[in-house]
Protein backbone atom coordinates (compact mmCIF):
# COMPACT_ATOMS: atom_id res chain seq x y z
CA UNK A 1 0.00 0.00 0.00
CA UNK A 2 1.47 3.34 -1.02
CA UNK A 3 2.10 5.66 1.93
CA UNK A 4 3.01 5.20 5.57
CA UNK A 5 1.57 2.37 7.64
CA UNK A 6 0.04 4.79 10.16
CA UNK A 7 -1.88 6.51 7.34
CA UNK A 8 -2.99 3.24 5.73
CA UNK A 9 -3.75 1.00 8.68
CA UNK A 10 -7.53 1.36 8.40
CA UNK A 11 -7.41 0.67 4.63
CA UNK A 12 -5.27 -2.43 5.12
CA UNK A 13 -7.62 -3.64 7.88
CA UNK A 14 -10.65 -3.19 5.61
CA UNK A 15 -8.91 -5.06 2.77
CA UNK A 16 -7.98 -7.92 5.14
CA UNK A 17 -11.59 -8.17 6.33
CA UNK A 18 -12.82 -8.31 2.72
CA UNK A 19 -10.20 -10.90 1.82
CA UNK A 20 -11.25 -13.15 4.72
CA UNK A 21 -14.99 -12.76 4.20
CA UNK A 22 -15.24 -12.73 0.41
CA UNK A 23 -12.39 -15.18 -0.13
CA UNK A 24 -13.94 -17.71 2.24
CA UNK A 25 -17.33 -17.39 0.52
CA UNK A 26 -15.93 -17.64 -3.01
CA UNK A 27 -13.76 -20.68 -2.35
CA UNK A 28 -16.20 -22.55 -0.10
CA UNK A 29 -18.20 -23.78 -3.09
CA UNK A 30 -17.49 -27.31 -4.30
CA UNK A 31 -17.40 -26.81 -8.05
CA UNK A 32 -15.83 -23.43 -8.57
CA UNK A 33 -14.06 -21.85 -11.46
CA UNK A 34 -10.91 -20.73 -9.63
CA UNK A 35 -9.97 -18.12 -12.21
CA UNK A 36 -13.40 -16.46 -11.99
CA UNK A 37 -13.25 -16.60 -8.19
CA UNK A 38 -9.81 -14.93 -8.17
CA UNK A 39 -11.06 -12.18 -10.50
CA UNK A 40 -14.13 -11.61 -8.29
CA UNK A 41 -11.90 -11.45 -5.22
CA UNK A 42 -9.64 -8.93 -6.97
CA UNK A 43 -12.64 -6.72 -7.83
CA UNK A 44 -13.93 -6.80 -4.25
CA UNK A 45 -10.51 -5.95 -2.82
CA UNK A 46 -10.18 -3.08 -5.30
CA UNK A 47 -13.61 -1.67 -4.30
CA UNK A 48 -12.79 -1.96 -0.62
CA UNK A 49 -9.52 -0.07 -1.02
CA UNK A 50 -11.12 2.73 -3.06
CA UNK A 51 -14.03 3.07 -0.61
CA UNK A 52 -11.84 2.95 2.50
CA UNK A 53 -9.34 5.45 1.08
CA UNK A 54 -12.14 7.74 -0.18
CA UNK A 55 -10.26 7.94 -3.45
CA UNK A 56 -7.17 6.66 -5.17
CA UNK A 57 -4.55 4.75 -3.13
CA UNK A 58 -2.18 2.51 -5.05
CA UNK A 59 -1.87 -1.02 -3.69
CA UNK A 60 0.17 -3.69 -5.39
CA UNK A 61 -1.12 -7.16 -4.53
CA UNK A 62 -0.50 -10.82 -5.24
CA UNK A 63 -3.10 -13.39 -4.24
CA UNK A 64 -3.30 -17.07 -5.01
CA UNK A 65 -5.22 -20.23 -4.26
CA UNK A 66 -3.24 -23.47 -3.94
CA UNK A 67 -4.99 -26.69 -4.90
CA UNK A 68 -2.99 -29.31 -3.04
CA UNK A 69 -4.34 -32.39 -4.82
CA UNK A 70 -3.39 -31.03 -8.25
CA UNK A 71 -0.36 -28.98 -7.20
CA UNK A 72 -1.66 -25.86 -8.96
CA UNK A 73 -1.82 -22.20 -7.95
CA UNK A 74 -4.46 -19.92 -9.44
CA UNK A 75 -3.34 -16.32 -8.89
CA UNK A 76 -3.61 -12.69 -9.81
CA UNK A 77 -0.73 -10.22 -9.69
CA UNK A 78 -1.94 -6.63 -9.43
CA UNK A 79 1.28 -4.75 -10.13
CA UNK A 80 3.25 -6.67 -7.47
CA UNK A 81 6.87 -7.77 -7.64
CA UNK A 82 6.82 -10.92 -9.81
CA UNK A 83 6.31 -14.19 -8.01
CA UNK A 84 9.09 -16.69 -8.70
CA UNK A 85 8.33 -20.32 -9.49
CA UNK A 86 11.30 -22.69 -9.31
CA UNK A 87 11.01 -26.19 -10.79
CA UNK A 88 13.22 -28.58 -12.75
CA UNK A 89 13.15 -26.16 -15.72
CA UNK A 90 14.51 -23.20 -13.73
CA UNK A 91 12.76 -20.02 -12.60
CA UNK A 92 9.58 -18.65 -14.13
CA UNK A 93 8.45 -15.11 -13.29
CA UNK A 94 4.77 -14.70 -12.45
CA UNK A 95 4.49 -11.14 -13.74
CA UNK A 96 1.64 -8.67 -13.38
CA UNK A 97 -1.74 -9.77 -14.68
CA UNK A 98 -3.24 -6.31 -14.16
CA UNK A 99 -2.79 -2.86 -12.66
CA UNK A 100 -2.30 -2.25 -8.93
CA UNK A 101 -5.49 -2.13 -6.86
CA UNK A 102 -6.94 1.17 -5.67
CA UNK A 103 -6.48 3.11 -8.90
CA UNK A 104 -9.60 2.51 -11.02
CA UNK A 105 -13.01 1.36 -9.86
CA UNK A 106 -13.57 -1.16 -12.65
CA UNK A 107 -10.01 -2.32 -13.29
CA UNK A 108 -9.83 -6.09 -13.63
CA UNK A 109 -6.82 -8.36 -13.21
CA UNK A 110 -6.65 -11.57 -15.18
CA UNK A 111 -6.12 -14.78 -13.26
CA UNK A 112 -3.54 -17.35 -14.31
CA UNK A 113 -2.85 -20.92 -13.24
CA UNK A 114 0.60 -22.46 -12.80
CA UNK A 115 1.56 -26.00 -11.85
CA UNK A 116 3.99 -26.81 -9.05
CA UNK A 117 5.37 -30.26 -9.77
CA UNK A 118 6.73 -32.23 -6.79
CA UNK A 119 9.87 -30.52 -5.52
CA UNK A 120 8.90 -27.10 -6.92
CA UNK A 121 8.67 -23.91 -4.88
CA UNK A 122 6.97 -20.55 -5.21
CA UNK A 123 8.60 -17.46 -3.66
CA UNK A 124 6.98 -14.05 -3.21
CA UNK A 125 8.86 -11.02 -1.91
CA UNK A 126 7.72 -7.51 -1.12
CA UNK A 127 8.96 -4.55 -3.09
CA UNK A 128 10.90 -3.59 0.05
CA UNK A 129 13.21 -6.58 -0.42
CA UNK A 130 13.78 -6.05 -4.14
CA UNK A 131 14.35 -2.30 -3.69
CA UNK A 132 16.64 -2.44 -0.64
CA UNK A 133 19.63 -0.25 -1.55
CA UNK A 134 23.26 -0.09 -0.62
CA UNK A 135 25.68 2.40 -2.15
CA UNK A 136 23.18 3.36 -4.87
CA UNK A 137 22.51 -0.23 -5.99
CA UNK A 138 19.27 -2.14 -5.44
CA UNK A 139 19.24 -5.71 -4.16
CA UNK A 140 17.05 -6.47 -7.17
CA UNK A 141 15.20 -9.43 -8.60
CA UNK A 142 18.34 -10.98 -10.11
CA UNK A 143 19.95 -11.40 -6.66
CA UNK A 144 16.70 -12.90 -5.36
CA UNK A 145 16.68 -15.38 -8.25
CA UNK A 146 20.32 -16.30 -7.64
CA UNK A 147 19.57 -16.89 -3.96
CA UNK A 148 16.50 -18.98 -4.88
CA UNK A 149 18.46 -21.16 -7.29
CA UNK A 150 21.23 -21.82 -4.76
CA UNK A 151 18.96 -22.42 -1.76
CA UNK A 152 18.30 -26.08 -0.95
CA UNK A 153 15.59 -25.46 1.67
CA UNK A 154 13.02 -28.20 2.12
CA UNK A 155 10.41 -25.92 3.72
CA UNK A 156 9.06 -22.39 3.36
CA UNK A 157 10.58 -21.07 6.56
CA UNK A 158 14.10 -22.13 5.61
CA UNK A 159 13.62 -20.52 2.21
CA UNK A 160 12.32 -17.15 3.46
CA UNK A 161 14.19 -16.48 6.70
CA UNK A 162 17.78 -16.50 5.35
CA UNK A 163 16.78 -14.13 2.56
CA UNK A 164 15.63 -11.49 5.05
CA UNK A 165 18.02 -12.15 7.94
CA UNK A 166 21.23 -13.00 6.10
CA UNK A 167 21.23 -12.06 2.41
CA UNK A 168 19.95 -8.50 2.84
CA UNK A 169 22.19 -7.86 5.84
CA UNK A 170 25.23 -9.05 3.90
CA UNK A 171 24.22 -6.89 0.93
CA UNK A 172 23.71 -3.72 3.00
CA UNK A 173 26.53 -4.50 5.42
CA UNK A 174 24.25 -3.59 8.32
CA UNK A 175 22.00 -5.31 10.83
CA UNK A 176 19.22 -2.73 10.40
CA UNK A 177 17.29 -2.49 7.17
CA UNK A 178 14.54 0.17 7.46
CA UNK A 179 11.92 -1.03 5.00
CA UNK A 180 8.96 -3.35 4.49
CA UNK A 181 10.50 -6.81 4.25
CA UNK A 182 8.16 -9.68 3.57
CA UNK A 183 8.91 -13.05 2.01
CA UNK A 184 6.37 -15.82 1.55
CA UNK A 185 6.98 -19.26 0.08
CA UNK A 186 5.15 -22.42 -0.87
CA UNK A 187 7.21 -25.59 -1.20
CA UNK A 188 5.64 -28.71 -2.71
CA UNK A 189 7.26 -31.79 -1.24
CA UNK A 190 8.34 -34.66 -3.44
CA UNK A 191 6.58 -37.21 -1.24
CA UNK A 192 3.07 -36.92 0.19
CA UNK A 193 3.03 -36.10 3.88
CA UNK A 194 1.67 -38.67 6.28
CA UNK A 195 -0.26 -37.93 9.43
CA UNK A 196 0.94 -39.62 12.57
CA UNK A 197 -1.18 -39.87 15.67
Amino acid sequence: MAGRLQENNYIVSAAQATFRKVGAALFAKENINEAEAMIDLCLELNRTILQSAHGVRECAAFAGCYREGLGTVCYFNAGHTPGLLLDQNGITELTATGLPLGLFSHAVCDASIVALPPGAALLLVSRGIAETEWDGTEFGLDRIKKYFLQNTAQNASDLCNPLVTEQLQQFTRTQTIPNDLTALALVRHTEPSTNRH
